[in-house]
């Protein structure tokens, strides 16, 4: 009679859990509003359908030698690797929290030996001897959905996480795209300086040749050993930085410092077509947004928990097993026991620990949603910023080719006007100063032009549509 009682008593709960199972406590996610503009400020045409975040990223950096860079970066990066493993740990931790909605069923084995005086006969103590095992089993009805709730938070971290390495991977190729473009402007300038110290040293030649003769002064001398001398330290500076951008490529591959293969030189740099689409598309193609966005949801299930915690906790438990005084009678069905029972507990006093768990919990929201917003604008002014850098750079660079094919022009006219004696030694050195400086600056811009598509692809999300073995092992892409 005992026994079905109890059997009951556990149907009963188990019923009433079924029936409460779809009850959950807290505010379901709903994504606040954000009034997203048209289109993109600086964006010079009408939306278009398609955008430059849509193509792989080996579509928009066509050099073979920065596509090769590219690849070892994303099997090697260190950063990437521990944004992976940080994944893994989110993806456990789902699993850790989810386990709450099953049954735990452990189990006890033990032995003893006791003894114990006994007065009565003094020749010898008594002995007990005690073996037993036992299963036990409890179980927690997620009625309030505390667990699930919790579940859907840890789940949502775990979706930010991989928006994270998203993210990781994006700004990865961008920064090697840009660290290579940068290297390569310094190979211009390598080149830039080394011409310049060759034209010194003619100067210097031309000038001392005219003093030997009397035609002309020690000052002229003096002034183009000075300028000779700054060229060659120009080179050396320029060495050294090459050297050391080579070893932030290195580190971005995930290897020690080592020579960077080169591909195509900077004046040989083509730039893609740039169109970036619909600007309501930005919410879903930028990591950082949809990051934002999982961090949300984790925050508002986390007011469910808070909420649930304010309701008591129904269980049931369970436990079977057997004890005898020896091993072989374990197992014998009159040293067996188990029992079945239902229990309720739930808060009374707390001293407030509950209300300023769901105070923190819905300030935290709040947090996530001012976080998400402003995740959402800066996303809008790096592609705005990205945008004017393109419109205005393309009239830069036009006027300083214009202004080195001048200086050129001014160069070759000051050396012939020495040469006549109509102009002074400092016509023909501020010429060429002139020169060098802005072809160094020419260099500069269309170093510039290639890291604003860069910070374009970035800024737009791109790569978003690409599955995870594209992004390291793209189709005929060099290995």
């Amino acid at each position: 009679m005992k026994t079905n009682a109890a059997l009951r008593v556990a149907l009963s709960a188990s019923l009433l859990s079924v029936w409460l199972a779809g009850c959950m406590v807290g505010p379901n996610y709903k994504r606040p509003e954000v009034s997203a503009p048209a289109q993109f400020r600086a964006q010079a045409h009408p939306p278009e359908s398609n955008s430059l975040a849509d193509l792989p990223w080996w579509q928009v950096f066509s050099d073979k030698a920065l596509q090769g860079l590219i690849v070892q970066s994303l099997n090697g990066n260190y950063d990437l690797q521990v944004a992976v493993t940080r994944i893994e740990q989110a993806r456990a931790n789902v699993a850790s929290v989810r386990s709450g909605l099953f049954p735990q069923i452990g189990y006890d084995v033990g032995a003893s030996r006791q003894e114990v005086f006994n007065p009565l006969q003094t020749s010898h103590n008594i002995v007990y001897n005690a073996v037993g095992w036992t299963l036990n089993a409890a179980w927690e009805a997620d009625i309030w959905g505390r667990v699930r709730r919790a579940t859907e938070s840890a789940r949502a971290t775990l979706f930010a996480q991989e928006d994270v390495r998203r993210g990781v991977r994006l700004s990865l190729v961008s920064d090697v795209a840009a660290n290579y473009f940068s290297l390569i402007e310094l190979d211009r300038q390598l080149v830039i300086a080394q011409q310049s110290s060759r034209a010194y040293k003619q100067i210097l030649d031309l000038f001392t040749n005219r003093f030997n003769a009397g035609r002309d002064s020690r000052l002229a001398v003096e002034r183009a050993q000075a300028a000779y001398d700054s060229s060659n330290a120009s080179i050396a500076s320029v060495t050294r930085a090459i050297g050391q951008q080579e070893n932030i490529l290195s580190v971005l591959l995930g290897a020690y410092p080592r020579d960077i293969e080169r591909g195509s030189v900077l004046t040989a740099q083509t730039m893609p077509p740039t169109p970036v689409g619909q600007s309501t598309e930005l919410l879903r193609r930028r990591p950082d947004i949809q990051q934002a966005e999982n961090v949300m949801i984790s925050a508002n299930a986390q007011i469910g928990v808070a909420i649930a915690s304010f309701y008591p906790r129904i269980g049931l438990s369970a436990l079977f097993g057997g004890q005898a005084p020896h091993i072989d009678h374990i197992f014998d069905s009159s040293f067996r026991v188990w029992s079945i029972g239902a229990g309720l507990t739930g808060p009374i006093f707390q001293g407030g620990q509950l209300r300023a768990n769901y105070q923190q919990s819905k300030a935290f929201w709040d947090e996530t949603i001012a976080q998400y917003r402003g995740t959402v604008i800066n996303a809008f002014r790096e592609t705005s910023d990205a945008l004017v850098a393109q419109q205005t750079l393309v009239g830069e660079r036009g006027a300083l080719e214009s202004q080195v094919n001048a200086l050129q022009r001014s160069v070759d006219l000051s050396v012939q006007r020495y040469d006549d004696g109509r102009a002074s030694y400092f016509e023909v050195l501020e010429a060429e100063q002139l020169l060098f400086a802005a072809q160094v600056e020419l260099a500069q811009t269309q170093r510039d032009q290639l890291l604003a598509v860069v910070n374009l692809y970035k800024a737009l999300g791109g790569g978003w549509n690409l599955n995870e073995a594209s992004w390291s092992n793209p189709q005929g892409n060099p290995q």
